[in-house]
């Protein structure tokens, strides 16, 4: 696949000034050239509440893997009771915690990483919230629905519409700050931006680093909680349960003291987050090191079934130059904001506000027909952010911010020289299926956040993953709180893990495939290996306990 030399694309720049982009038929454009519709990409599920879907066959592998740990790898690992457990340390996951402790519980928060290495942090673009006059919940209910192709659940649709207001709400009063309106005093009317597919300005934000601004308040809460014991750096390896299926705990293992804690709990709020990092279809990501879909993998294990599983967004500007770069976000607040999607020729292909896989699955078109540009063997598309500036003079210094740090990395001015781009793995539009309280179909689970299926449909609209990991990890921190026993169960252990090993050999597959996998594979992490080192520091993880345990 080969596109326009980069100089003579440059040169062919200034033809799009004044120029209006075509209509594009959108199901034929899907079809062939989404990833979500390439033929071979897709393995079909033997075992699981989901036998007979299909869904991207390096994340079918892990599904259907088998455990990363037996009985007897828990002998004599420390146990800990706790009301509500949460893991993941993203935003829905602290939402979920900070609610759950507003209940009076005692919660434990467990995060692979540090508490806010997550995808929330990347989430530049804003949060959608129906406030404005021209607004309503209904509208915001519609545009949901219909840029998710009509698939989402609409309880779950309208439940994530009418809390728009009341999460923002709750975000201010914490302390998070908003982009107000010109000419706005302090305390005035919030900036309103159009995201693509939405039939009226919605977005909220904060320059171009929403996220980054909703996580600060979040962590800042979190931190100084005193009924929230914070576990970073403690992975989850696999989901505890009693006799009757329910489940009562999970196991974490500590990666700096290389042990298992076995966590006994009421309930258990999964915020693990998605699969950005497995590079389904070999596509570079914008997601965090963590997001490697083990809280999905390990929901499935214990029976939840799933929905949307073939169903991934695939972000339409992604770097796709300089090579070290790529896959890197630039967020859709620079096409929000006006910036035009230029290919090789010089013109304008797309509405660059039409839902995000339309435009994805447009650029790709592009390339795949020859009119992309090509730039030290990279391929893609301008984004026309020197024509911004032209039109909207400050726009790039004053309102995207981020975006010239990310320029700035690539060596170039945006002022003066487009950025290249392509879509990148951004999101995964199903997942775990939940009611509104974010209750699974097994006792005792909760999930919350991107893991989660049924909000989105097969496409996300720009806005509605921050708007959705405050709304349902407010939700599922609530009902958990609300529900959640103060005495733990009393037998705990792997007892769903003998059924589905049973599966595993009657179907022929390979038992000796593990999972979750933690890490992504240029990572390096090898669970199994990771374990010798505690034979280094005998009684390091029984030390590890007396710190960890909540008050």
């Amino acid at each position: 696949m080969s596109g326009i030399a980069y100089e003579l694309a440059l040169a062919n720049l200034s033809r799009s000034d004044g120029m209006a982009p075509p209509a594009v038929d959108k199901t034929p454009l899907l079809h062939r050239y989404h990833p979500d519709y390439q033929e071979g990409t897709r393995t079909r599920l033997t075992i699981g509440a989901n036998r007979g879907d299909e869904c991207p066959t390096r994340l079918a592998t892990l599904l259907q893997s088998n455990a990363q740990i037996t009985d007897a790898d828990l002998a004599g690992a420390p146990v800990i009771n706790t009301e509500v457990l949460v893991i993941g340390g993203g935003g829905a996951g602290s939402a979920a915690a900070l609610t759950a402790a507003e209940q009076g519980r005692r919660v434990i928060l467990a995060t692979k990483l540090r508490l806010g290495d997550s995808n929330t942090v990347m989430a530049e673009g804003g949060i959608q919230a129906a406030v404005g006059e021209d607004d309503s919940l209904q509208r915001h209910f519609e545009d949901t629905l219909r840029a998710g192709h009509l698939c989402a659940d609409r309880t779950l649709v309208a439940r994530l519409a009418e809390s728009g207001p009341d999460c923002i709400r709750w975000l201010i009063n914490r302390g998070m700050l908003f982009d107000l309106a010109e000419g706005t005093p302090v305390g005035g009317k919030l900036l309103r931006k159009k995201p693509g597919g939405a039939t009226c300005a919605r977005i909220l934000s904060y320059h171009d680093y929403t996220g980054l601004e909703l996580m600060r308040v979040l962590r800042e809460a979190v931190e100084l909680d005193d009924r929230i014991a914070l576990w970073n750096r403690c992975p989850l390896v696999e989901l505890l349960s009693d006799e009757s299926g329910q489940c009562v705990g999970a196991v974490l293992y500590n990666l700096d003291w290389h042990g298992f804690i076995l966590v006994r709990a009421s309930r258990v709020i999964l915020a693990t987050g998605g699969a950005g990092r497995l590079h389904l279809n070999d596509f570079p990501t914008s997601n965090h090191y963590g997001a490697t879909a083990d809280g999905l993998v390990l929901a499935y294990r214990m029976g939840a079934r799933l929905r949307e599983l073939d169903s991934f967004q695939y972000h339409p500007t992604g770097l796709a130059w300089p090579s070290h770069l790529v896959g890197g976000l630039i967020s859709e607040a620079a096409r929000s904001a006006g910036a035009w999607l230029i290919n090789g020729e010089g013109n304008r292909f797309v509405d660059e506000l039409q839902p995000r896989d339309v435009v994805a699955a447009a650029i790709l078109k592009e390339c795949a027909e020859g009119r992309g540009v090509e730039r030290d063997g990279n391929l893609g598309v301008f984004l026309d952010t020197p024509g911004l500036e032209r039109r909207h003079p400050g726009i790039l210094g004053e309102r995207l911010v981020s975006l010239g740090h990310l320029a700035h990395r690539c060596g170039i001015d945006p002022t003066t020289e487009p950025m290249m781009v392509r879509p990148t793995l951004h999101y995964q539009n199903g997942g775990v299926e939940i009611d509104e309280h974010g209750a699974t179909a097994i006792p005792g689970l909760y999930c919350a956040g991107e893991i989660t299926g049924g909000i989105h449909g097969r496409n996300r609209m720009m806005g509605n993953a921050l708007l959705e990991i405050i709304a349902f990890g407010r939700r599922a921190g609530q009902h958990a709180g609300a529900t959640a026993s103060p005495k733990p169960a009393p037998k705990v252990g792997l007892y769903h893990l003998y059924d589905w090993q049973r599966q595993i050999i009657l179907s022929g597959l390979p038992a000796e495939v593990c999972g979750p996998c933690l890490f992504p594979d240029y990572g390096n992490f090898d669970l199994r290996r990771d374990l010798v080192l505690r034979a280094s520091a005998p009684g390091a993880v029984q030390a590890m306990v007396a710190g960890m345990t909540p008050s």
